[in-house]
């Protein structure tokens, strides 16, 4: 497996945000001409050192192909605070790092948040999409998951000091949900209005998921037009999805995305 704790590149950006990042590519240009490349979209406050990030970068190692991981602002070694950013910041993020760092067409696979902004990377730069896969993807999940389970008192909370902090089943640190960060979800939803993904599309969601309900994934598909959307259901796979049995089934739907784009 690939070692993540080689020091990563930066992508420095005129409004001084520094996006730190690890690239693959492609290993033979004249191979690969015309073979997109694969750009991964990680979740709410994780980064790009994770399992399903690394196994990707290995995976597309093997088959050839140019491969991006990175950090959005707020994230692991990215420049900013978490607490700042918002669905908006991180989408800028991905855009920023689509057009910098990649060339040619790419197949983009979200995970859990990332899966949102990669339907947001889908509806701004549609032109440049092979494919996309997610796992557990959570479109507007600042609306739905989090505002909609907040109580009278949670809310009360976030008019009064703009910020409530919830538990995290990930890390000892509670999750700082800011009132930015609800107010722009509201303003990045894609569930509300067309989404269409003119491309192959798979759509992976375990059903042990406790994270993001099962209704969310039957939701987006039944959402999002295209000419080859698929939904794979996957019993008792976790959000985490990093299992070997469910990462073999991520290698798999890159593999057909790959093959059809």
């Amino acid at each position: 497996m690939t070692n993540p704790s080689p020091l990563p590149d930066f992508l420095a950006l005129e409004d001084g945000r520094r996006i730190a990042y690890h690239r693959t590519r492609a290993s033979d240009e004249s191979a690969g001409a015309g073979r997109p490349g694969v750009v991964f979209l990680g979740g709410f406050k994780s980064d790009m050192t994770g399992t399903k990030a690394t196994f990707l970068e290995d995976a597309c190692r093997a088959r050839g192909l140019a491969f991006l991981r990175f950090d959005y602002t707020g994230h692991g070694q990215s420049s900013g605070a978490f607490e700042d950013g918002c669905i908006g910041d991180w989408a800028r993020d991905a855009l920023d790092a689509l057009d910098a760092l990649t060339g040619g067409p790419q197949i983009l696979i979200g995970s859990s948040m990332g899966g949102w902004i990669a339907l947001l990377a889908a509806r701004a730069r549609p032109e440049r999409l092979a494919g996309l896969v997610t796992v557990a993807a959570a479109p507007d999940f600042t609306e739905e998951g989090m505002w909609a389970a907040f109580s009278d008192e949670q809310k009360a909370e976030m008019a009064r000091t703009g910020r409530v902090e919830l538990p995290s089943d990930y890390s000892d640190e509670p999750y700082v949900i800011t009132q930015k960060l609800i107010e722009d979800g509201r303003s990045q939803r894609v569930l509300r209005t067309p989404l269409s993904l003119p491309f192959p599309v798979r759509l992976l969601q375990g059903t042990a998921d406790a994270d993001v309900p099962l209704d969310w994934a039957l939701r987006l598909l039944d959402h999002a037009e295209g000419p080859d959307i698929r939904l794979t259901l996957v019993k008792g796979a976790d959000h985490r999805f990093s299992a070997p049995a469910e990462l073999a089934l991520l290698a798999s739907a890159l593999d057909e995305v790959l093959a059809l784009a």
